[in-house]
């Protein structure tokens, strides 16, 4: 992987692949980390004399879809570096190519979202080749996006001399760390609905680990393996087995939850009450671990050397049974090893408690930090440094 600052931008139009696909409300940004992520990448270039061609996805639309316009950033983007951030009608076409071509060293343009054309998602040659023309050299610096292959996160990477920026860079530096040379103890958590769209993750993960936590949806599998009752609680029949297995082989290293909030029905107001892993009643489902938990939970996390977390515990987003997620967040902050936020809904949560400044790094990434912890090649970094410059 190319370095950015082994990149020549002195007066040179640089093409910077971000990930600005952050959460709107009635048009307005609701959570600007995204963005805030970029700002070191974008800057550097800035100082260095380069000219920055911005650009990005936003959602999933399907062709031009005004509600996926790119404004809002490119308004959120002017306040924070305090200039003006111009953002183009598209993101490729003659108009495009000319006000690129016109832009002097320190200023910057966004392009209009680069889903709006379904060439970005089919990687198509062509549309990679246009967007290339808009500039000198290339940084991809978008982690969200890294495991696809698309044209603007890895074809334009064939035409121009590329590199990954600063976040991309922070983001390997904490997860490979994790991966290859944790501190220990090494605590992975593991939470989320199905034990299937974890088991590449685990059998990554497990041989490395000292302890892995086993929270959320995927804790009732866990139980089922085990011959207890799990009520109406999400069921991945498909893994019954595969839990099981891993309970046997790793008696010592897997931690499931001992107690359990339990609810007649998946909703805020349904009745809650708290009830041990072998008493989960046949007309209630687990939506959060238990006070008992939690304490066992923390005492792991807080002593660890590394902590690493993917997908929170309980239905977090509705309050009556949210208090196992925080606790997790509040055990990581309270940890002094390496803390780690994989992505996702995990990012989400701790953001919502307030721990996030808290913790040593909270991954941008969801799917690409999944597949980047499970050991694959991701193709937007893959695909950088193949054009010398």
């Amino acid at each position: 992987m190319s370095a950015l600052k082994d990149l020549s931008v002195k007066n040179h139009r640089v093409l910077v692949r971000c990930d600005f696909n952050v959460p709107l409300g009635n048009g307005a940004i609701t959570d600007d980390r995204r963005i805030t992520e970029a700002l070191p990448t974008i800057k550097y270039l800035l100082d260095q004399g380069a000219s920055v061609v911005l650009c990005s996805h936003l959602g999933r639309p399907k062709g031009v879809t005004p509600e996926f316009t790119l404004a809002p950033v490119a308004k959120r983007l002017s306040e924070l570096l305090n200039q003006n951030v111009a953002l183009l009608p598209d993101c490729v076409g003659p108009e495009v190519e000319a006000a690129c071509h016109a832009l002097q060293p320190g200023q910057v343009v966004l392009l209009e979202n680069v889903r709006f054309h379904p060439e970005e998602e089919k990687n198509d040659s062509a549309f990679a080749k246009a967007l290339a023309s808009l500039a000198d050299a290339y940084v991809n610096d978008a982690f969200g996006t890294a495991h696809r292959a698309h044209a603007s996160t890895a074809g334009v990477a064939d035409y121009l001399p590329s590199a990954a920026g600063f976040l991309i860079g922070k983001e390997i530096e904490f997860l490979g760390k994790a991966v290859h040379a944790p501190e220990r103890p090494f605590v992975a958590i593991m939470g989320g609905s199905k034990v299937k769209d974890k088991i590449a993750l685990i059998d990554n993960l497990l041989p490395k680990v000292d302890k892995l936590i086993i929270g959320g949806g995927m804790a009732y599998t866990f139980l089922k393996a085990q011959g207890k009752e799990i009520g109406k609680s999400l069921l991945d029949e498909t893994s019954i087995e595969y839990a099981g297995q891993l309970l046997r082989d790793n008696p010592e290293k897997i931690l499931i939850p001992s107690d359990f909030v339990v609810a007649p029905e998946f909703s805020p107001t349904s009745p809650a009450t708290i009830v041990s892993a072998d008493q989960i009643p046949a007309d209630q489902m687990g939506l959060d671990i238990g006070p008992e938990t939690r304490k066992a939970f923390a005492a792991v996390i807080e002593t660890a050397g590394t902590v690493l977390w993917n997908g929170p515990v309980g239905v977090f987003e509705m309050d009556a049974f949210a208090e196992g997620t925080k606790s997790v967040a509040q055990a990581m902050s309270n940890c002094k090893g390496l803390t780690i936020v994989g992505g996702g809904d995990s990012a989400a949560a701790v953001e919502k408690f307030g721990f996030a400044d808290s913790m040593s790094h909270v991954s941008t990434g969801g799917g690409a930090s999944l597949e980047f912890l499970e050991g694959k090649e991701l193709p937007g970094i893959a695909a950088l440094g193949k054009v010398s410059q």
